[in-house]
């Protein structure tokens, strides 16, 4: 007499719930994900009684300079003397680069003046300067 088994074992994975798992990571990362914003160094913007905002940020390179004399370019903390290659290579990279100059209220004007040589001289000629709007 011969018995055939009643239960075969299926190879198939189950994947009726497999939407909800993933909605449920897609979820979970969107809430705990956070989107950096450009840090760089601790500034005091100068007032300013009339701005105008960037059109867009795509082409922009942030160049941000303390009361301190630190030169911050993505993040990086760059000596003045090298600000002429970073930023030929940025000019470089995108020819519509405009670089917009973040500097404390407090700096030192000589350093400034100095920013503005290593920029000329590396070809970047599209400066912006960054200031807090105040009403009169």
């Amino acid at each position: 007499m011969k018995f055939e088994a009643k239960t075969k074992v299926s190879s198939d994975i189950p994947t009726a719930s497999m939407p909800d798992i993933i909605f449920m990571l897609l979820i979970f990362f969107m809430v705990t994900t956070v989107l950096r914003e450009y840090e760089g160094l601790n500034v005091f913007l100068p007032q300013a009684r009339r701005i105008e905002r960037l059109e867009t940020k795509r082409h922009v390179s942030y160049i941000f300079i303390s009361k301190d004399g630190l030169i911050s370019i993505d993040d990086k903390i760059i000596p003045l003397n090298n600000v002429k290659h970073v930023m030929y290579e940025k000019r470089v990279a995108d020819p519509q680069l405009t670089v917009s100059l973040k500097s404390d209220q407090n700096a030192l004007m000589g350093l400034l003046s100095s920013m503005h040589d290593e920029l000329r001289e590396a070809d970047a000629l599209k400066i912006n300067y960054s200031a807090r709007f105040a009403p009169r």
